[in-house]
């Protein structure tokens, strides 16, 4: 450009070699086709008339380039960077922005504004300059990133979702929420926003962008979790009065639980499943609400109502009857609900009163009906609190029992009776009382039926008896009715005659009859019988009968002879008068035997002859004779005593036999000397030492006259028995015992010096070839009946025990009879074979069981149940162990032990069979001995009104050694059998005093202690 030049031709523009021509009306030109951003030299020159001036210069350049790729590369709050492509050859660059310049180097190609204001748009301009000279420019848009929001927080949450909030930042775009690489645009009018779609339990981060012209803030961050899932299955698990146990199912990846009641909070352990909550109040309800934690948030909780179970009642009031018990308690915090559980039924007592239960007032009444008398009930009584029960209120309460239905008196003695009744339980007890006497229990035995035998009682008198059955403590109503004690007929004076009976009893009685085959006599009174009228010599029946209210007791039973009828007898020659035949006419009446006297000699015939021979006689001589008759042992009231004169024929034969029978003594004399003179040397020492016993002694002595025969025993300090009893010493002693005295046996024996016989001894069964097994100390008895009626042996060992059950077995014993202690004086007699109590004990293959005991003052009675284990077959045992007989001694008295053999007698005879009776003392020889004796010989005398002592101890000793072991025992057999015969308020002479008896104790003792017989001497005398 410049400034015209009038009157020219024209202009002519000089540069880099290149002219112009310019019209001369141009003041401005515009040259093309340069190079940007170059120097050039232009010079300008008029032209008139081909004539140029001098011209003018002027250096201009070309603008340069603009440059590239102008753009905002970053931005934050308060600056923006803007980036290009360089330019080449320029001098710099001159940014332009809102009436600022900012002239940067031509090197750079990125450059910062500064100092801007955020969330604000700008209009960048970016010149390149070259020489002053700047290009036409380049132009970007940018705006500097909006300021963050604040206050970026979380709002809430649960398990799928979290509430964002934040303070609103003005002239914004929008805001865009960033996490888990996901974006959220939100209105920029927003303040909040639920992010939602979550996973429960789990931190999430979450940035918050502020957005101004696509462009984002900085951002803030806000780290929260949502809410963890609850607990599922949240229950109660089970209380008590002080606390409640929680449980539920567990949740995983959490940080803790926190349970809350009543405004508290428990911190739980994430690993927990369960929780007990203690020192609560009992009878309480509870609301309890149970959070998961995650990150310090709760899940939205779960809850749970729960009580705590109410207390116990304190006490509760029992009153029982027989089908029905009433239970009366305190309420329980004034609950109404409570719950009584027992053996066979359950109540619930509720506001509503129901099964005979009621409330009233603090107390509650219930009656528990339908129950089994005599039965112990259990109880458990619960209080109730929205149907959570107290732990429960434990007792036990029997039923009244009930009344036996019946008594029955199975046996009536003089001195005691036997009761018998229905053992309706064998848990209960019975009490007894006789006369305002209570007895001690009686426990139920095994069996259906309890028996109990009442002594010391009186002969003849009635007897009140009640029946109470006994269970825990409770007793039923008695049952109540009577009895009479039986009479002791024998005991009786009884007055005899040839026709009447007449007798003076002690005891109640209403009618007495005395029968003879169809011959019936009948005596009414209360104390005195009487028949006359009877058939001499005849035997009677007497029954005494006790009636009382339509019942009838049999009081007693004797048998009686009266005496026989009086004989009429005469003699004549015979066998020309060595011999005399006495008659007599057959009497009036019933009679067994005549018994003829002559010389001393008695001689006995038999009914019906009437005659009798008897020889021996001198001719030409006067004899006294007598004739009696007998009824059995009845004898005539008095003799028929007449004197007989032989045929005097007879005196020149006799003397002739006389010397002839001399002579032929003499000869027998001789021969016995020459072939035996042991034998005389032995029977002159006999006799030279005074020992020589009456030829009968082996026989057996009438019962009328016993009584003589005792006497005349006792006479001389007892000389007649101890002469008796040392002929005895030798019986039996040279029979064989070969098998007692085998090495592999004698341990088997309690003394080695009573072993026994091998002929009789007991052979157990056996499968060794040999026999050594089959021993056991023991041997077959006789008996009254029979050589096997007992078994004799000793108290068992601790090595022979299973042996002696072996043998009870084999032998199907019934009854065992025991007359020692297991333990006298401090030794053992006899080891306790038997069970001590009713559990069973194993002996060999028997399985022994111990039903009852029954201990009496003087001796105890068991029974036992055996069970063979291989067989299962079971058998009873009566087990009879009489307890005051001292060792080598005697009973204080001879009652005590006479009644006991009649438990025994009565037994055998009821039960029957052939199976031996055992009997054991320690040795099996000296109590042993005895008891056997006085059972035989009390049957010989009943059956034959007559007794054998010596011939009975005799034929024993020849089955065991040693039997009835001293001559105490042998003496209190006859004391047993005077007392038996003789009324008991008979005074009898003492023949015991001053009797001496060695008191060795050693195991082979042969004799016995003093005291016991001095003692029986004084039982004797005030008897």
């Amino acid at each position: 450009m410049w400034k015209t030049v009038p009157n020219i031709d024209s202009y002519l523009l000089e540069f880099n070699e290149n002219k112009i021509n310019i019209s001369n009306s141009t003041e401005k030109y515009t040259v093309p086709n340069l190079t940007s951003g170059t120097r050039y030299n232009f010079t300008l020159f008029t032209v008139f008339g081909n004539v140029s001036s001098s011209g003018v210069n002027c250096i201009a350049v070309t603008a340069p380039q603009n440059t590239e790729e102008f753009k905002a590369v970053d931005q934050n709050e308060t600056s923006i960077t803007l980036m290009w492509k360089t330019v080449p050859n320029i001098d710099h660059y001159l940014l332009v922005f809102n009436g600022s310049k900012i002239n940067i180097s031509n090197s750079t190609e990125k450059y910062t504004v500064p100092n801007l204001t955020s969330g604000t748009r700008y209009n960048f301009t970016l010149f390149t300059v070259f020489g002053n000279v700047s290009s036409r420019g380049v132009n970007c848009i940018a705006v500097t990133a909006p300021r963050n929001a604040e206050e970026f927080k979380k709002n809430g949450q649960d398990e799928t979702s979290i509430t964002l909030g934040w303070k609103t930042v003005p002239n914004i775009d929008n805001y865009i929420l960033m996490f888990n690489e996901r974006e959220i645009n939100i209105s920029n009018s927003e303040k909040e926003y639920r992010v939602s779609d979550l996973t429960s339990g789990t931190r999430y981060n979450f940035t918050l962008f502020t957005v101004f012209g696509n462009v984002k803030s900085s951002g803030v961050n806000c780290i929260a979790v949502t809410a963890p899932r609850n607990a599922e299955e949240f229950k109660k698990n089970g209380q008590d009065e002080t606390s409640i146990t929680l449980e539920w199912k567990t949740v995983p990846n959490i940080d803790n639980y926190i349970l809350a009641f009543n405004e508290r909070e428990i911190s739980i352990s994430n690993s927990a499943e369960e929780y007990r909550v203690s020192d609560l109040t009992s009878g309480t309800r509870y609301n309890f609400t149970l959070f998961t934690v995650f990150g310090n948030v709760r899940s939205s909780g779960v809850n749970c109502i729960a009580v705590t179970a109410p207390k116990n009642v304190h006490n509760v009031t029992v009153t029982q009857n027989e089908n029905s018990i009433t239970l009366t308690w305190d309420k329980v915090n004034d609950l109404l609900t409570y719950i009584l559980q027992y053996d066979s039924g359950n109540i619930v007592i509720g506001k509503n009163d129901m099964d005979g239960c009621t409330t009233s007032g603090t107390s509650v009444t219930c009656v528990v009906s339908s129950l089994e008398a005599g039965t112990n009930y259990s109880f458990t009584l619960f209080t109730v609190f929205e149907n959570v029960s107290s732990s429960g209120y434990n007792f036990s309460a029997p039923t009244v029992p009930p009344v036996v239905p019946w008594v029955s008196v199975t046996e009536r003695f003089t001195n005691n009776i036997t009761l018998e009744w229905e053992n309706m339980n064998k848990a209960w007890q019975y009490q007894l009382q006789i006369n305002g006497r209570v007895s001690d229990n009686v426990s139920g035995s095994s069996s259906d039926r309890v028996r109990k035998v009442v002594t010391s009682l009186q002969p003849g008198t009635e007897y009140d008896f009640s029946l109470t059955t006994v269970f825990a403590g409770l007793r039923s109503t008695p049952y109540t009715n009577f009895t009479v004690t039986a009479i002791d007929c024998a005991s009786a004076d009884w007055k005899v005659t040839n026709s009447s009976i007449k007798a003076k009893t002690e005891g109640l009685f209403s009618t007495a009859t005395a029968h003879n085959g169809s011959n019936v006599h009948v005596s009414d009174g209360h104390e005195n019988v009487s028949f006359t009228g009877l058939y001499p010599g005849a035997t009677y029946q007497i029954s005494l009968v006790y009636e009382k209210s339509s019942r009838v007791f049999l009081q007693c039973e004797h048998k009686l002879t009266i005496l026989p009828p009086n004989l009429n007898a005469h003699c004549e020659y015979w066998a020309a008068g060595y011999s005399v035949l006495i008659k007599w006419t057959d009497p009036e009446g019933e009679w067994t035997n005549a018994e003829v006297n002559v010389t001393g000699k008695t001689h006995t015939v038999a009914s019906p002859e009437t005659e009798i021979i008897i020889k021996g006689f001198q001719p030409a001589k006067k004899y006294k004779v007598s004739v009696t008759s007998l009824s059995g042992v009845r004898r005539s009231s008095e003799p028929h005593v007449f004197y007989c004169q032989t045929d005097p024929r007879g005196v020149i034969a006799g003397s002739v036999f006389g010397v002839l029978l001399f002579g032929l003594l003499v000869a027998l004399v001789v021969f016995i000397f020459l072939k035996r003179p042991d034998i005389i040397s032995r029977k002159k020492s006999s006799f030279i030492g005074g020992s020589k016993v009456s030829n009968t002694q082996s026989k057996s002595i009438p019962a009328a006259k016993f009584p003589d025969h005792f006497h005349q025993l006792s006479l001389d300090e007892n000389r007649g028995f101890s002469e008796e009893y040392e002929c005895l010493a030798p019986v039996g002693t040279d029979q064989t015992r070969k098998t007692a005295i085998l090495p592999e046996n004698k341990a088997k024996n309690r003394f080695n010096n009573i072993l026994p016989y091998d002929w009789c001894r007991v052979k157990l069964t056996t499968s060794d070839p040999d026999g050594i097994s089959d021993y056991i100390n023991a041997n077959y008895m006789p008996g009254y009946s029979s050589n096997r009626e007992y078994i004799a042996t000793q108290g068992p060992l601790p090595s022979t025990v299973n042996d002696f059950w072996r043998m009870i077995w084999e032998q199907r014993v019934k009854r065992i009879v025991m007359v020692t202690n297991c333990i006298e004086g401090g030794r053992t007699k006899c080891e306790q074979y038997w069970p001590a109590d009713s559990k069973p004990c194993l002996y060999g293959e028997l399985l022994v069981t111990m039903r009852s005991e029954q201990q009496e003052t003087n001796w105890t009675l068991r029974q036992f149940n055996l069970k063979d284990r291989k067989t299962s077959e079971e058998r009873t045992v009566k087990h009879f162990h009489f307890t005051a007989w001292p060792n080598h001694g005697v009973p204080e008295c001879t009652e005590v032990l006479i009644q006991f053999r009649g438990l025994v007698r009565q037994h055998i005879e009821r039960e029957g069979g052939k199976a031996p009776t055992v009997v054991h003392s320690s040795a099996g020889v000296g109590r042993t001995g005895t008891i056997i004796s006085l059972d035989v010989l009390l049957q010989q005398l009943e059956k034959e009104q007559a007794v054998g002592i010596n011939a009975f101890v005799h034929k024993m000793r020849l089955n065991r050694p040693y039997m009835v072991q001293t001559e105490s025992q042998y003496i209190f057999l006859h004391q047993c059998i005077m007392d038996s015969l003789q009324p008991k308020d008979t005074n009898e002479e003492n023949i015991y005093e001053d009797v001496y008896e060695n008191t060795d104790e050693t195991a082979d003792s042969l004799y016995v202690n003093a005291t016991a017989l001095q003692e029986l001497r004084r039982h004797n005398v005030n008897a």
